[in-house]
């Protein structure tokens, strides 16, 4: 078809105005869908970083009890089925001041703090077990207090009764060591229907930190060389400091000081992220116990501070490991000091912690929502 000049130009114009209009389509059908999209991607950053949090966090796990009304003389003794803050602020001052300086480089204050352990534990009319292993041409000793029928599922609560250094260590860990004493007599009067272990150990410290000689990494190989299960270990670590002043509490990331409080009035339940369903059940049961607030974190190991103690040798055979803690460093700044002493502790808070951690065990002990062991599952 041939086209006049006129004819030409007319047919360019209208294909330009079509160009326009098309254009203009296109542009408001990008810019739609665009503005869909990003609603679509906020929602689904929103939905994750609510995912995170719950995760993170393990929130509404129940509201706290309220304190025990003042008892009157008729009433029976709390001490009958909660735990004595007297019995723990005994038990520090004995660690923290006759066996101060228990550590690796006075093996004999390290045994006699062992030997201090295993007197209390007799006196509670409980028998303990010696778990010995040889480290660096030394010998060194766990304390193992085993009740319950003998199932090949295990709730192990731990301590360390060793220090960093030359100092009393009566949060770091004196306040474990007391805190698993009076455990003990507390679980002593329940029937129990699964294996509970309560270990103390020794070498959680430098220099043999993150090393197989550690003793709960001898107690957690031990389990799993005669084919049990440990589906929970609590680290019951520095226990005791509690401070109401503002700005009293640190955390190891800066971003979660806007998650969690900055006044160091309360325990952390730490764990790994993998095992936030039963981080979960042990708090509830715990915040169910006390009236002393409770908080939980549950993250990948390299975020510092989750990982600081027994429990990581737990995780690392596969088991479910946690830790019950002041948080330590965070927040007390005589942490690894001299000045680390007994006066220091609030005995009636960390009698509470104890009353959680009960409540935890007969929880766990009673629970048919045990985890798969992770070897299980290959």
């Amino acid at each position: 078809m041939h086209l006049g000049v006129s004819q030409r130009d007319t047919f360019d114009f209208k294909l330009r105005c079509s160009a326009i209009v098309n254009s203009n389509l296109f542009m408001r059908t990008f810019k739609k869908n665009t503005f869909r999209f990003s609603i679509a991607l906020a929602f689904l950053i929103l939905a994750l970083l609510i995912y995170g949090w719950y995760q993170l966090t393990q929130p509404w796990t129940g509201s706290l009890p309220s304190k025990p009304a003042a008892s009157s003389a008729n009433d029976p003794p709390r001490t009958a089925t909660f735990a004595d803050p007297a019995a723990l602020s005994r038990y520090v001052h004995s660690l923290a001041g006759q066996h101060a300086n228990r550590q690796v480089e006075h093996p004999k204050r390290l045994e006699a703090a062992a030997k201090y352990i295993e007197a209390e534990i007799k006196a509670l009319d409980l028998i303990s077990e010696s778990q010995a292993f040889e480290a660096e041409g030394d010998t060194y000793r766990n304390i193992i207090i085993k009740l319950g029928p003998a199932t090949k599922d295990v709730t192990v609560i731990g301590a360390h009764y060793d220090v960093a250094g030359d100092q009393p260590g009566a949060d770091d860990n004196a306040s474990g060591v007391a805190g698993l004493l009076e455990l003990a007599r507390l679980l002593k009067a329940q029937t129990l229907k699964r294996r509970v272990e309560l270990v103390f150990y020794t070498n959680e410290e430098p220099p043999f930190f993150r090393t197989p000689f550690m003793g709960s990494a001898i107690h957690a190989a031990s389990l799993k060389s005669r084919g049990d299960h440990a589906s929970l270990m609590l680290s019951l670590e520095c226990i005791g400091y509690f401070n109401d002043e503002p700005g009293s509490q640190t955390h190891p990331v800066r971003l979660l000081d806007a998650i969690y409080p900055t006044v160091g009035n309360f325990i952390a339940l730490v764990g790994y992220y993998e095992d936030g369903k039963v981080a979960r059940r042990v708090k509830t049961a715990m915040q169910a116990a006390t009236w002393l607030p409770i908080h939980s974190i549950n993250a990948p190991g390299f975020i510092v501070g989750i990982d600081f103690s027994d429990h990581l040798n737990y995780h690392n055979e596969g088991f479910v490991g946690m830790m019950l803690t002041d948080t330590a460093f965070f927040r007390n700044k005589a942490y690894h000091t001299p000045q680390d002493t007994a006066d220091r502790l609030d005995y009636v808070r960390m009698a509470e912690v104890v009353n959680a951690a009960k409540a935890a065990v007969l929880m766990h002990t009673k629970s048919r929502q045990h985890p798969i062991p992770r070897e299980w599952k290959k």
